[in-house]
């Protein structure tokens, strides 16, 4: 803390009997009075710091659940995602075996009996009729 630049007088007092306060003649009141004081001052210190404790304990266990509650939605988001990527990838790979189910099939037919010609059939003319045709060479 801070000390003050000036000094302050201190006061004289006026009656002197006036401001000292009365002893009474038995001294083991005062130390009983004295020791009850710092019974309970040092009580209100353990309390207040037990209080402290307490409360310092209580953010630290909010946050951790903070901390877990934030990683579970994450955790929740990213399963939702994979799971939505797993459906893209099984409707895709589904429709590419029923094409290669199809090339397969006419690769087949390729090889049977009568396969190539029923091949050159199938293919319209590659180049269309009446058009020249260049040969590179």
């Amino acid at each position: 803390m801070a000390k003050p630049l000036v000094k302050s007088r201190p006061s004289k007092p006026r009656n002197s009997s006036a401001l000292k306060p009365r002893r009474s003649s038995d001294p083991t009141s005062v130390v009983r009075l004295d020791a009850a004081t710092l019974a309970s001052k040092l009580q209100l210190k353990e309390q207040r710091r037990e209080l402290f404790y307490s409360l310092m304990a209580l953010s630290m266990k909010l946050g951790l659940l903070a901390l877990v509650s934030v990683s579970l939605v994450k955790i929740c988001l990213a399963y939702h995602q994979r799971l939505d990527r797993h459906g893209e990838l099984a409707s895709i790979l589904s429709v590419e075996s029923e094409r290669l189910k199809g090339f397969q099939k006419r690769f087949d037919s390729l090889f049977s009996i009568g396969g190539a010609h029923r091949f050159m059939d199938e293919q319209d003319q590659w180049i269309e009729q009446d058009r020249l045709r260049v040969l590179w060479r």
